[in-house]
C-alpha cells in the first residue's frame, strides 16, 4: 500500500514548472496541469480535478506487443493501482477492422503505461505525496520537495525550431477537402475529421523549457508533460474525452472553434457568432449523437444524457464550442469496455465513425499514432481522466523528429478555404511559442 505525506507549498506554479524539469532528467515520468481549471461539482465543468498530477518514474510499466487493450486491462488488474500513460489513435485496429498504412515519422509505440514510484497531487493548496515505503525514503521525498518548492529560474525561452514543413500545400489541402465533401454529397459520410501534419526531421528541442513556455503562453485543462525514455509529449490539450467518477462517466467533445480578441465588446461578439452559427452547431450536435451511440453501448439503460448542448467556453486563445454528455456505467463494465465502446473519440473521427476512419485513412498522408489518442491516469479506486491529444508537439529525440498536427472537422458546408485557416489557428499557439514559420505548405 502506498503510504501519504502532505507538504504545504509556497511556489505552487513555479513547483510545477521545476518538476517539468526533473521529469525531463529521468526516464519516465509524467505532469498533468489544470491551469486554474479546476473542477467544480457540477457535471458541465470542462475542468480537471487537480490543479496538477504527477507520476515520477517507473516501478512497472505496460508495454504490449498483441492484444493491447486486453494487456492493459490486465496489468491494471496486477498492479491495482495508479496507472499514467496514453493511447494512441491506432489502437482503433484493434477495435474495429482497420489498417493504418501512411507516414510515420515519430515511430511512437500504440500504447504506453506505467505504475509511478511517487504520485504528486496538488489541490487546494495542499500536496499529497504517495508512495511505497520500499522503494522510496521520506528523506528522498522531502529534499525533491525542498528542491521544487522555490522560485524556478526565469531565463528567456530560445526555441531552436523555426519552421515546420507540410504534408500538403494549401491547394492539395483545398482539393482534398472538396473531394470529402463530394464523398458527404454521395451520403458515404456526414461529417469528417480532416488533419495534417506539420514537421521537422532534424529538430534540437529542449522539451521541458517548450512545455513551460507552451503553457505559460496557452493554458488549458489538459495540458501534459510526458517523458518516456526520448520520445517527449508537450501538450496544451484543451479537450477532455473522457472521465468517471463512481459509476458516472462524461464526455465533453470540442466542435467549433474562433479567435478571441483583446477588445472586450469584439471579444462578446466573437462569442455570440460562435455560439449562434448553424455550421458549428451542426458539426457540434452531430458529434453528440455519436457519442451517445457510443455511450449507449456501456449505460444503464436510460441514463444517457446531454447536460449542455453547444456550450462555448473561454480560453487564453480561443472560444471552443463544448457539449457534455454523461451516463450511468453498468457495474460488469470496466475502463476497457468503455474504451471499446467509446475509442477513438467522435470528436476527432467523424460520422458514422468507421466509414470517416477508413476515409481518414485514405485522404490523410500521415499515421496519426498518438495524436487524437488519449493521456491520463487511472486511479486505485477504478476512476479515470483522459484528455483528446490535440494542440499537442511530439518529439523523437533519437530521431530529432519533431511534428504537431491539427485539422477541422469537414461537413457538406464546409468552405475550404476557411477550413484551411482554422487549421493555422489551431497550429498559433505552438508556432508562436517556437517563433517557428510554416513552409511548404503555401
Amino acid at each position: 500500500m502506498r503510504e501519504i505525506l502532505k507538504y504545504d507549498l509556497t511556489y505552487p506554479e513555479d513547483f510545477a514548472d521545476n518538476l517539468t524539469r526533473y521529469i525531463e532528467s529521468i526516464d519516465c515520468g509524467i505532469i498533468l496541469r489544470s491551469n486554474s481549471y479546476l473542477s467544480k461539482e457540477d457535471k458541465n465543468s470542462v475542468r480537471s480535478s487537480y490543479d496538477f498530477l504527477a507520476g515520477l518514474s517507473a516501478l512497472t510499466i505496460c508495454k504490449p506487443t498483441t492484444q493491447k487493450l486486453n494487456t492493459l486491462r490486465q496489468k491494471y488488474s496486477d498492479v491495482n493501482d495508479w496507472i499514467f500513460g496514453y493511447i494512441g489513435y491506432d489502437i482503433k485496429n484493434e477495435i474495429e477492422k482497420l489498417t493504418s498504412e501512411n507516414v510515420d515519422g515519430l515511430g511512437f509505440s500504440d500504447l504506453f503505461f506505467f505504475q509511478p514510484k511517487i504520485v504528486m497531487l496538488f489541490k487546494e493548496d495542499k500536496l499529497n505525496v504517495k508512495y511505497f515505503p520500499e522503494t522510496t525514503g521520506i528523506e528522498e521525498l522531502n529534499k525533491l520537495v525542498v528542491l521544487f518548492d522555490r522560485p524556478r529560474d526565469e531565463g528567456d525561452f530560445r526555441s531552436t525550431v523555426n519552421h515546420f514543413m507540410g504534408r500538403f500545400s494549401k491547394e492539395e489541402y483545398i482539393n482534398s477537402v472538396n473531394e470529402i465533401k463530394d464523398h458527404i454529397q454521395r451520403g458515404d459520410i456526414y461529417e469528417m475529421n480532416f488533419c495534417q501534419e506539420f514537421y521537422n526531421d532534424n529538430a534540437e528541442l529542449h522539451p521541458a523549457d517548450t512545455f513551460i513556455a507552451l503553457n505559460k503562453y496557452s493554458p488549458t485543462p489538459y495540458a501534459t508533460f510526458l517523458k518516456k525514455g526520448n520520445n517527449y509529449i508537450i501538450s496544451a490539450s484543451p479537450e477532455r474525452f473522457l472521465k468517471k467518477k463512481g459509476h458516472t462517466i462524461v464526455s465533453q467533445p470540442i466542435k467549433g472553434t474562433i479567435t478571441r480578441s483583446i477588445d472586450p465588446e469584439e471579444d462578446e461578439s466573437l462569442k455570440q457568432h460562435l455560439k449562434n452559427d448553424p455550421k458549428e452547431r451542426a458539426e457540434n450536435i452531430m458529434i453528440v449523437d455519436l457519442v451517445r451511440n457510443d455511450l449507449s453501448k456501456i449505460a444503464e439503460v436510460g441514463t444517457v444524457n446531454v447536460d449542455e448542448l453547444c456550450g462555448v467556453y473561454p480560453f487564453r486563445q480561443l472560444f471552443q464550442m463544448i457539449s457534455t454528455i454523461s451516463c450511468k456505467l453498468k457495474k460488469e463494465h470496466d475502463f476497457v469496455d468503455v474504451l471499446n465502446a467509446t475509442f477513438p473519440m467522435g470528436s476527432m473521427t467523424g460520422a458514422p465513425k468507421i466509414r470517416a476512419m477508413q476515409l481518414i485513412e485514405q485522404f490523410e498522408r500521415t499515421k496519426r499514432g498518438l495524436y487524437s489518442g488519449s493521456i491520463g491516469y487511472i486511479t486505485p479506486d477504478h476512476n479515470f481522466d483522459l484528455n483528446v491529444v490535440i494542440r499537442t508537439l511530439l518529439y523523437n529525440k533519437d530521431k530529432k523528429y519533431l511534428s504537431f498536427s491539427v485539422g477541422s472537422a469537414i461537413t457538406i458546408n464546409s468552405d475550404p478555404e476557411k477550413e484551411y485557416q482554422e487549421c493555422l489557428l489551431k497550429a498559433r499557439a505552438i508556432l508562436t511559442t517556437l517563433k517557428a514559420e510554416i513552409i511548404d505548405a503555401k
